[in-house]
């Protein structure tokens, strides 16, 4: 198995080596050849070579079983071009158009909501990763002056709404789930969103064993903060999803505990906790490294060694109920020492 790291900026840097760390103990504990090729890619690349990824960089990564990035964004790169090329473009450029995000609650201490615990927060959500507004189509008109015009287009096409859909449902049906909601803006938005409703119905008559439910994105919203519990799969577009997922990692204990994957099943895809690179928090030994190191078992749990994520998975929840954590999470534990307690449960 071949992956390829890139640790990026601020707290990515951090939280990497605790990921590797950890992917490294299970490698040895269960004999699972895994090698590992570092990438310098990053502000600090950027910065010294005036150049985001190098010529051919996306074909390089095709190249390897997956890609696990820590985090992108540094205030000396104001608009962050690296982290555009690293990130979006790679989401583009190797289609990966599911962004897969479980949201589980590993303790009933760590959700915010009252009587709320580890039944009512379990479920997953998939957002179509490669359409919607984040394409970057429009433009301003008259910049800078009061009379300025900004358009931005959100793109939806058949076959983008339908895989994401499509990809919802199977993963239902082979994880014994029964409920798919899928959220959109129908009401409002009537043409692109007409779209996701004609093929959301048309995709559920194939899966007549599973319950298919429509809400608006923003009833689903408050619904996430009043009954969790309801959802066991949400199927949503590129910009209600990264704002949902959002809400997940809250639920789950922060964005701290959050996993993500960028999926396109069969080939190459990109993991990555969903935090930011919070520089100001670089190499203060604050950050917390689970979902990092959660996505890493992500990674493995899509690649097919099952038996090791589960240990992961396992090795932090078990980090977790005995308090050995960061402070944003109750702690006083430092990333370093979170991230040698984990490897520890490895053994």
């Amino acid at each position: 198995m071949q992956i390829a790291v890139i640790a990026g900026d601020g707290i990515g840097k951090d939280v990497t080596v605790e990921a590797v760390k950890v992917l490294q103990q299970v490698s040895s504990v269960f004999d699972a050849p895994i090698v590992l090729e570092h990438l310098p890619w990053g502000a600090d690349h950027f910065l010294r070579t005036g150049e985001t990824l190098p010529a051919g960089g996306y074909d390089l990564l095709r190249s390897f079983d997956a890609v696990f990035v820590g985090a992108l964004g540094d205030p000396r790169v104001p608009d962050n071009r690296h982290a555009r090329d690293i990130l979006l473009g790679t989401r583009f450029e190797l289609d990966l158009y599911v962004n897969y995000r479980p949201v589980r609650l590993l303790a009933d201490r760590l959700c915010p909501l009252k009587h709320r615990g580890r039944a009512d927060v379990n479920f997953v959500v998939f957002r179509e990763n490669t359409e919607g507004v984040y394409v970057g189509i429009g433009g301003r008109f008259k910049a800078g002056t009061p009379d300025e015009v900004a358009i931005q287009e959100e793109i939806n096409t058949y076959k983008g709404v339908h895989r994401i859909i499509r990809y919802a449902f199977a993963y239902a049906a082979t994880h014994n789930l029964t409920k798919v909601c899928m959220a959109d803006k129908s009401n409002a938005m009537q043409q692109g969103h007409a779209l996701w409703q004609r093929v959301f119905h048309e995709v559920a008559a194939e899966f007549p064993g599973i319950a298919a439910t429509h809400q608006y994105i923003d009833a689903l919203a408050m619904f996430l903060v009043r009954d969790p519990g309801q959802y066991e799969v949400i199927v949503t577009n590129n910009l209600f999803g990264d704002i949902v997922t959002d809400i997940g990692g809250a639920l789950q204990g922060g964005l701290g505990m959050a996993a993500s994957g960028n999926l396109h099943p069969g080939r190459t895809s990109l993991f990555e906790p969903v935090h930011g690179s919070a520089p100001p928090l670089a190499g203060r030994n604050v950050a917390n490294p689970m979902g990092a190191i959660l996505s890493v078992a992500l990674m493995l749990e899509t690649l097919g060694p099952t038996a090791e994520a589960k240990a992961i998975e396992a090795a932090v929840e078990a980090t977790v109920r005995a308090g050995e954590t960061t402070a944003d999470i109750g702690g006083s534990l430092g990333t370093r020492e979170v991230g040698d307690r984990i490897a520890a449960a490895l053994m």
